[in-house]
């Protein structure tokens, strides 16, 4: 029962201090905001401290609630935890903090609601990550697109962010629908909305053929996945800092986890056949695309979005390498595991990058590279953190990036060896671009006038960069822990197709 309550807590402590925010102006907001987002934190690793890291391989939940609400429709207020559950939690608590540190430095309009709505993200994301029940997992999921949209809207920098947040909700809204559609139908032939139920659904390979895209659409979207990517640059772009970073750090996390959670077990049939093998063929087509556009991008925060899209698209792509393997010849989850793994890893890193973009820009007052040059021999503090991130970034070996790279390249050449050599430019081609990004920022020619009144990254700056660099360094020495978490969740789910 008190592991229950640890878990309801954790859900609903965004939620009050979001509601406190909101109804009650302060001029302290953001340490309100700083104080519930560390209290979330340090009650996620409290969670974590008393986790079975080898729970049974068929009953892998742990703090799980069950309360029914609905009889009609068959739903429940079912949430739970397991080793990917876990990890997605891990990452939204130590990342939020960081992203409302982060925003320290700067004058904000409407302070309270900006702070709220970081935090009813929280909520909406800490949900997503928990439910057991595909109707609440649905509600949730449009919970997080709100606050995110409002975000983006209202504090991005630019005229033109109007159009392109429009833009975002459009795309992400419609996509959702879609998978409504397709949850429903799986409703319609199973016991319940309760996950179990919704993979036990009794149905055929044509309809899970229809399911499957109807579903994965959403993800697509969300991810994205080339070629459901063109919101994604420019919202990136124009979005307040805080904003790309929850987009980027968090928000699309939850498309592989609803891939991972709910995508494969109910549509196991679909995913063997032709479905899986042309979402490979898009995810590959992804890693090289964005990949050549950040080699050529001259904009610090539109060279990130693509690289998140090349790099989302390994991660995509070792997913259904493992599915469609396990379909055809048996069972293999390691694409799954370094999925999740690589997931976590990329956030920490994403997050970094965007901040490191952020700063510059108040540097320079530019996003253009090549109007940067020779912050090294000024900001000595900044640049040795930000070449961390940067490294964890290129998957450069102990640090967060490898271990994750590696295993999902594994699982791509076990599928195809041509696959998984067109899928490891990512890993070339990442390095190409983010040197060239650091030795232009870092070591380029820059205004003389400029750098004498340029200062080292403050105290906040230090601290969030610092922070982030901490993780990119021991998970990269010490990767274990992470992958011994997440084995028995991943395994369950790969096994659920072929049982």
């Amino acid at each position: 029962l008190f592991r229950s309550y640890l878990l309801l807590t954790l859900l609903l402590l965004p939620l009050v201090g979001s509601g406190l925010l909101f109804f009650w102006k302060n001029a302290s907001s953001k340490y309100i905001a700083l104080a519930f987002a560390l209290a979330q934190m340090f009650l996620a690793f409290y969670m974590l401290g008393s986790f079975d890291f080898n729970p049974t391989v068929d009953a892998p939940l742990q703090y799980e609630i069950t309360y029914p609400w609905s009889s009609y429709i068959k739903s429940s207020l079912n949430f739970g935890i397991d080793g990917m559950s876990m990890l997605m939690v891990l990452l939204t608590n130590i990342l939020v903090p960081l992203i409302v540190l982060s925003s320290y430095n700067e004058a904000k309009g409407y302070p309270n609601s900006f702070y709220a709505l970081i935090l009813l993200m929280q909520f909406g994301l800490l949900r997503v990550f928990t439910s057991l029940d595909g109707l609440l997992f649905y509600i949730f999921w449009e919970v997080t697109l709100i606050p995110i949209w409002l975000i983006a809207g209202i504090w991005g920098q630019e005229d033109k962010r109007i159009k392109f947040t429009t833009k975002f909700f459009v795309y992400t809204f419609v996509g959702s629908l879609f998978m409504l559609i397709g949850l429903i139908y799986v409703y319609n032939h199973a016991a319940s909305f309760a996950l179990t139920d919704l993979y036990n659904a009794d149905l055929n390979i044509n309809e899970q053929n229809v399911i499957f895209w109807f579903i994965f659409f959403a993800f697509a979207v969300k991810l994205p996945v080339f070629p459901f990517h063109t919101w994604q640059p420019d919202t990136y772009t124009y979005s307040p800092t805080q904003g790309s970073m929850l987009l980027s750090g968090i928000m699309l996390k939850m498309a592989v986890y609803g891939v991972l959670r709910y995508l494969l077990p109910i549509t196991p049939l679909a995913i063997g056949g032709i479905s899986g093998e042309i979402v490979i063929i898009l995810s590959v087509i992804g890693i090289i695309y964005g990949a050549l556009i950040a080699m050529i991008s001259t904009d610090s925060k539109r060279l990130i979005a693509f690289s998140s899209l090349s790099h989302v698209g390994l991660i995509v792509a070792g997913i259904f390498a493992s599915a469609v393997v396990t379909m055809r010849t048996g069972l293999t989850f390691e694409g799954g595991q370094g999925a999740i793994i690589q997931s976590f890893a990329h956030g920490i890193n994403v997050v970094g990058l965007f901040y490191c973009a952020d700063i510059l820009y108040k540097r320079f007052k530019t996003r253009d590279i090549r109007k940067m040059g020779g912050l090294a021999k000024v900001a000595p503090k900044f640049a040795i953190l930000f070449m961390i991130i940067l490294l964890g970034a290129t998957g450069v070996p102990l640090t967060n990036g490898f271990i994750g790279e590696f295993i999902l390249l594994k699982s791509v050449y076990t599928y195809n060896h041509l696959m998984a050599v067109l899928a490891g430019l990512t890993i070339i081609l990442c390095a190409a671009y983010m040197l060239r990004f650091y030795g232009k920022a870092m070591f380029g020619k820059g205004d003389d006038s400029v750098l004498a009144t340029t200062k080292d990254v403050s105290n906040v700056e230090f601290t969030v960069l610092a922070s982030l660099s901490v993780f990119v360094i021991v998970l990269g020495v010490y990767p274990q822990p992470v992958i011994e978490m997440v084995t028995s969740s991943i395994s369950f789910i790969y096994s659920s197709m072929i049982n």
